[in-house]
């Protein structure tokens, strides 16, 4: 046993040095594992059905070899005139199950099926693949988005309300027209001011008032064109204390009507209430404290311009920031106090006998007033971007032009087309 297992050791060692060629010229060898080296052809094999059930002929046609002793390179070897899939395959064979994905696809793995059995995925938009069977997409940066084909990032389209859009001439338009139109009510006003329909409702306080009318229509161009940090800041305050200015005016002038009539009474003491020292008071302590919001407002949580990059599909909508939506909200319900109170008082005035009494005309302004801010606060928090501006400029225009028509029209109206009206009434008091 002893003597077996020295021979077959010593026959081991001998093979392993074995190195001669063959007749043909092959070289025999042995490597360190004892394997020859590795000689292989490559044929294609064709199995045809025979004659008999169930048997089949194998035709073997060589097409090419492979050598690893041959050098490097040239140890494959297919023979160029070799027709290595014809004549009974028209097109040479996938060796996989799924073509490859081209860029701007990924690929995406078939439950239940091979790694190798794949579909090929669109990108999601904002992301992108640039080379061929991507196991994933890429993000694009905040400021870019991808392109149709998904397979490269492009800049971001930059928007906001502009003075050159549809919408922004529409909304420029109306409100340089109501605008004008506030200031030529306030030119008859003052070519008509010792007309009794003038005087008899204040037009010390009138005047405030289409001022301040004017000013609104006209605040709502800060809302349009590339914000900055200088509109930002300024469009809530001015359009805040404006409204706050005609909200004033249309208080004290509902107080007027009700002290004018309570004063009536012997020894009353709201005679001393009945001018325009009381009125510009009344006035002023309104507007200070829609001031010291505004002021809070800047200074503590001032608005700053910002980018929306997630509202709407490959676009940057540069905005506002309000800074703080509680101080805006804050802003809006001073005004809503105001025009509730001025609501009430109107209201109470309105059955007052007075052919010039305007308590009905600012019943309804109010009323018009009240609806629209009302309307406005869930519009404002379901809008965004760009719509979130453009409906706090048709509240503010809406507004405006419901104090314009329903508190002035009614005037112009007397002193253009009703003047039998200011002849009566100059008539009895005389």
């Amino acid at each position: 046993m002893e003597h077996s297992i020295e021979l077959d050791v010593n026959l081991n060692e001998f093979v392993r040095n074995v190195h001669f060629s063959s007749h043909s010229g092959d070289e025999l060898y042995f490597d360190s594992n004892g394997d020859p080296p590795a000689r292989f052809d490559i044929v294609k094999n064709y199995f045809f059905k025979s004659d008999f059930p169930n048997e089949y002929e194998l035709t073997l046609i060589k097409v090419g070899s492979f050598d690893h002793s041959a050098p490097v390179g040239e140890q494959l070897q297919i023979y160029n005139t070799t027709d290595l899939w014809g004549p009974h395959l028209s097109q040479n064979p996938n060796s996989v199950c799924s073509n490859s994905c081209i860029p701007g696809y990924r690929m995406s793995i078939i439950e239940g099926w091979p790694e190798c059995c794949y579909e090929c995925v669109l990108c999601s938009a904002g992301e992108i693949s640039n080379t061929t069977d991507s196991a994933k997409c890429l993000k694009c940066p905040e400021d870019q988005w991808s392109n149709e084909e998904r397979n490269s990032c492009i800049p971001k389209d930059i928007e906001f309300l502009s003075f050159m859009e549809p919408l922004g001439y529409i909304i420029t338009l109306f409100a340089l027209l109501l605008s004008l139109i506030t200031v030529a009510i306030l030119g008859i006003f003052i070519k008509y001011r010792n007309t009794p329909i003038v005087k008899a409702n204040n037009r010390h306080i009138s005047c405030i008032l289409l001022v301040s009318i004017t000013v609104c229509f006209l605040c709502t161009l800060l809302f349009i064109g590339q914000p900055t940090h200088i509109s930002c800041m300024l469009r809530q305050s001015v359009f805040g204390i404006a409204f706050t200015v005609a909200l004033s005016s249309v208080l004290v002038k509902t107080m007027t009507v009700v002290i004018a009539f309570k004063a009536t009474k012997p020894n009353s003491k709201l005679k001393n209430y009945i001018g325009n020292r009381f009125s510009n008071r009344i006035i002023l302590i309104c507007c200070c404290g829609e001031t010291l919001i505004c002021a809070s407002w800047v200074i503590y949580f001032p608005p700053f311009p910002e980018s929306d990059t997630y509202s709407e599909y490959g676009k940057i909508i540069l905005l506002c920031n309000e800074g703080s939506v509680s101080m805006f909200f804050c802003v809006v319900g001073y005004m809503g106090i105001l025009a509730l109170l001025s609501f009430l008082i109107a209201f109470i005035a309105k059955d007052f006998p007075d052919r010039f009494n305007e308590a009905k005309n600012i019943t309804f302004s109010m009323l018009l007033f009240c609806s629209v801010w009302i309307s406005f606060i869930p519009a404002y928090l379901s809008t965004k971007g760009r719509k979130t501006v453009a409906v706090e400029i048709f509240a503010i225009l809406v507004s405006g032009s419901g104090l314009l028509g329903c508190i002035f029209l009614p005037k112009c109206y007397i002193i253009f087309i009703r003047s039998d009206l200011n002849i009566q009434l100059t008539v009895c008091k005389t």
